[in-house]
């Protein structure tokens, strides 16, 4: 069973915030083979949300909610990660359901934008996600820009 919790920057302890470094590291940095600036501020801009999820305590499922005017006009999602071995297991669509539940509550009816590896479109699309660019490179890897619009449910 996976435990999930919401966190502005300032309330992650070093432990949360050195394991959700790692396991993006890990995945984006290492596993893909990008070189990139994967800390680039926002994390700790205002109005960015943090959302952990743990099974058997150990980090295992990341995203992070970016507030309109972060990197988007709009609410944006990104640094979405499973860990490999939990990967194929449901797990990467219960974060993203949790992901878009936190997004929200915290700016309800609100349009999201992604920056999406392009292998991942179905991913997104079965979520309710539209393209709506070409795809394009960033740091050597296939994007797509897709977007969602919130409604009340």
């Amino acid at each position: 069973m996976t435990t999930w919790q919401c966190l502005p920057f300032e309330q992650l302890t070093t432990h949360q915030l050195y394991d959700l470094l790692k396991l993006r590291s890990d995945i984006f940095c290492v596993e893909q083979n990008c070189v990139y600036p994967d800390l680039d501020d926002h994390d700790r801009a205002d109005n960015v949300y943090h959302l952990l999820g743990y099974a058997n305590n150990e980090l295992v499922a990341y995203l992070r909610l970016l507030a309109p005017g972060v990197t988007y006009d709009n609410v944006s999602i990104g640094r979405v990660v499973v860990t490999q071995n939990q990967r194929k297991s449901g797990l990467g669509h219960q974060l993203l359901r949790q992901g878009l539940a936190h997004a929200e509550a915290i700016w309800p009816q609100q349009l999201i934008e992604i920056g999406a590896q392009q292998y991942l479109i179905d991913f997104y699309q079965s979520h309710g996600f539209t393209q709506t660019s070409e795809m394009y490179l960033e740091d050597g890897i296939p994007h797509v820009d897709m977007q969602l619009l919130q409604e009340l449910v």
